[in-house]
């Protein structure tokens, strides 16, 4: 396993994350009918410390807390807590009624205990927020979870998907006030959907932010012949959400993904993480298999030349904004 800096922090974390939307209960999570249970789960979340993965994301609407609790009691199981870096977001609806989702600082302040009592630990690493709030204050979100990291119920706080000249508020706010910055973005990013490349990319350079994307092979479709159906994709409305309107322009790039994987006799999962792994600090991989944890750690040594970064990518035209809202 090879490891970096967690953007401008001196945490340890693997090149690869474990995400863990796909562990949980589907019975309990209408929107993820594809998901796998805790006997299922433990394998793959045990394969990946056994690979050096140290990096795990998770969510509290993942199975309504069902991902948390399966995550939590695998790590408790198989590994040292100091030596995990956990990430866990706040922002989705968990129950109906005011106050049921966003970011104020009642929705904050409550989800963190109930995420910490489920995940079995005194504290997160990273904290994130799943989206931005349009009804919230900016500042009173990021008060809150300034508070949050100096009670030391969290060591960081990150972002995910959401427009640049958000992001820089909060970064600014943060500032302005002396309270905690966001260290990380978990944004919508890989070789099928690049408009992230326009302005957010940038930002995080230049802040020193840490690149930690989502669905890096595309919800599979990167990596899996497109003639092939699995529960996932017959059932997977957020991938649908996500792709489903640009099949036509996205073919060439799988095509080329398959093409360079052959020429180059690896896989079609080395050949986009390797792309991704110049590109980003650490991806964050789904995993409903053991195997699928090892094609990725297998990507770590594939270095692509400019030539072929070049040509992976040429293919590709402006999408619709996915992912921030």
């Amino acid at each position: 396993m090879e490891y970096t800096k967690l953007g401008n922090t001196g945490t340890d974390i693997s090149k690869i994350c474990l995400g863990c939307m796909g562990f949980g209960n589907p019975s309990r999570w209408k929107l993820a009918p594809w998901v796998i249970d805790e006997e299922q789960s433990l394998p793959i979340i045990k394969k990946a410390l056994d690979l050096g993965i140290n990096f795990f994301d998770t969510a509290n609407v993942y199975s309504l807390g069902g991902g948390e609790e399966v995550l939590g009691k695998a790590l408790k199981k198989y590994a040292k807590r100091d030596e995990v870096v956990l990430a866990t977001k706040v922002f989705n609806r968990m129950h109906e009624g005011p106050n049921g989702q966003g970011l104020s600082r009642k929705a904050i302040m409550s989800e963190i205990d109930k995420s910490l009592k489920r995940l079995d630990t005194d504290y997160v690493d990273l904290y994130i927020i799943h989206r931005w709030d349009y009804n919230t204050p900016i500042e009173e979100t990021m008060e809150a979870l300034h508070d949050i990291v100096k009670s030391g119920k969290a060591r960081y706080i990150g972002a995910s998907s959401m427009f640049a000249w958000q992001f820089q508020k909060a970064l600014h706010v943060a500032e302005k006030n002396g309270w905690t910055r966001f260290v990380s973005m978990q944004n919508h990013y890989n070789l099928m959907y690049r408009e992230e490349e326009r302005e957010m990319l940038p930002l995080c350079k230049e802040e020193k932010i840490a690149l930690t994307p989502y669905s890096p092979l595309a919800s599979g479709r990167l990596v899996r012949d497109w003639s092939v159906t699995t529960k996932r994709t017959e059932t997977d409305k957020i991938a649908v959400s996500k792709y489903g309107a640009t099949i036509d322009v996205d073919r060439p790039i799988y095509e080329r993904v398959a093409e360079m994987a052959e020429k180059k006799g690896l896989s079609k999962a080395q050949i986009a993480l390797g792309w991704m792994l110049q590109k980003a600090t650490a991806p964050i991989i789904g995993a409903t298999k053991t195997s699928h944890i090892e094609d990725a750690v297998s990507a770590l040594p594939v270095t692509l030349t400019d030539d072929e970064m070049e040509y992976l990518e040429e293919p590709y035209v402006p999408h619709k904004i996915v992912g921030h809202i």
